[in-house]
C-alpha cells in the first residue's frame, strides 16, 4: 500500500470517528454541525488521496460519501459538484456507477433552476454511453435531454451540437424520418445566421442522404426544396454529387455511383457516417431491381 493510499485510509478512518461522536447526545450538544463539516473535509482530502495513488473506485467512494453528508447539512451546490467528482473518478473503473453519480448530480441542478449545468451532465452521460458503456439508444435519450435544457436556456449553439448528434445516430439506426428532420430544422436556423450559413449545405447534404435510403422521389423533392431555401446549394459539390447518385440509382449503374463517390471524396473526405449512408444506399441497386 502506498503513502497516499495510507493517508487516506487514516483520513477515512478519522472521518468515521468524527461522524460516531457527532451522532451522540453530548456530540450533537456540543458542535455536532462542526463535526460533519469536518468529517466532510476528510473525505474530500482522502479522495484527493485516492486519486494521487491511481485508486479511482475508493476516490469515487469517498467523494460520494461526501456529497451525501454535504446534502444532509443541506449545503446542495456542494453535493452536486462533490457527485461530479466522483463520476470523474468512476469513469475511469465504472462507468455505470460514473452515470449513477451524474443523474445524482443533475436532481440536484435541475432542482436547484441550473439547468445549463444539468444539461452539460446529461451531455457527459451521452458520451459515456457513446464511448465506455455502448448504449446508443441510450445516448440518445440524453443529447436530447441536454439538447432540451440547452434550448430552455437559449444556448441554441450548444442544443444544435446534441441535436446533431441525436440526428447522426436516429440515421444510424435507420430512424431516417427523426434524423432528417433535425438536419432540415439546423439547416433553416443556420441560414438566418451569417456566420452559419455556409455550415447549413453540410445539414442539407446530410439530410439528402436520410432521404436517399429512403425514397428516391423524395430525395428529389428534397433537393428542390433545398435549392428554394439557399440558392446558392444547387452549385455545392454536395448537390451535384446526390444529384449524380440520384441518376445512376435510375439508371442501376453501380460502376458510376461507385465513380461518382470515389470523384467526391478524392476532393473532401467522406467520414464513417457518410460511408456507411452511401454504402446503404448502393445496396438499393442490388436490392430493387426496378428502383423506378
Amino acid at each position: 500500500m502506498g503513502d497516499n493510499e495510507q493517508k487516506a485510509m487514516q483520513l477515512i478512518a478519522e472521518a468515521e470517528k468524527k461522524l460516531n461522536s457527532s451522532k451522540s447526545f453530548l456530540g450533537s450538544l456540543f458542535g455536532g454541525s462542526s463535526k460533519l463539516e469536518e468529517a466532510v473535509d476528510c473525505y474530500l482530502r482522502a479522495a484527493n488521496l485516492f486519486k494521487m495513488a491511481k485508486k479511482w473506485p475508493q476516490a469515487g467512494q469517498a467523494f460520494c460519501t461526501a456529497a451525501q453528508l454535504h446534502l444532509k447539512a443541506g449545503v446542495r451546490h456542494d453535493a452536486a459538484t462533490n457527485f461530479v467528482d466522483a463520476s470523474n473518478c468512476y469513469k475511469k473503473s465504472d462507468p455505470n456507477e460514473a452515470v449513477s453519480c451524474l443523474l445524482k448530480a443533475i436532481e440536484i441542478y435541475t432542482d436547484m433552476g441550473r439547468f445549463t449545468v444539468a444539461a452539460k451532465q446529461h451531455q457527459n452521460i451521452a458520451e459515456l454511453y457513446e464511448t465506455e458503456v455502448v448504449d446508443i439508444a441510450r445516448a440518445m435519450q440524453h443529447y436530447e435531454q441536454a439538447a432540451d435544457y440547452f434550448r430552455g436556456e437559449e444556448s441554441t449553439s450548444s442544443a444544435n451540437k446534441c441535436m446533431l448528434k441525436l440526428a447522426q445516430y436516429a440515421a444510424q439506426l435507420e430512424h431516417y424520418d427523426k434524423a432528417i428532420q433535425i438536419y432540415e430544422q439546423i439547416a433553416k436556423s443556420s441560414l438566418d445566421n451569417s456566420l452559419l450559413k455556409y455550415s447549413a449545405k453540410e445539414y442539407m447534404f446530410r439530410a439528402a442522404l436520410c432521404h436517399l435510403c429512403v425514397d428516391l422521389l423524395n430525395a428529389q423533392h428534397a433537393l428542390d426544396k433545398y435549392g428554394a431555401l439557399y440558392p446558392a446549394f444547387a452549385d455545392t459539390r454536395e448537390c451535384k454529387l446526390v444529384k449524380e447518385l440520384i441518376e445512376h440509382l435510375e439508371d442501376q449503374n453501380i460502376d458510376a455511383f461507385t465513380e461518382a463517390v470515389k470523384t467526391y471524396d478524392s476532393i473532401s473526405r467522406l467520414d464513417q457516417w457518410y460511408t456507411t449512408m452511401l454504402v446503404r444506399i448502393k445496396k438499393q441497386i442490388n436490392d430493387n431491381p426496378d428502383l423506378r
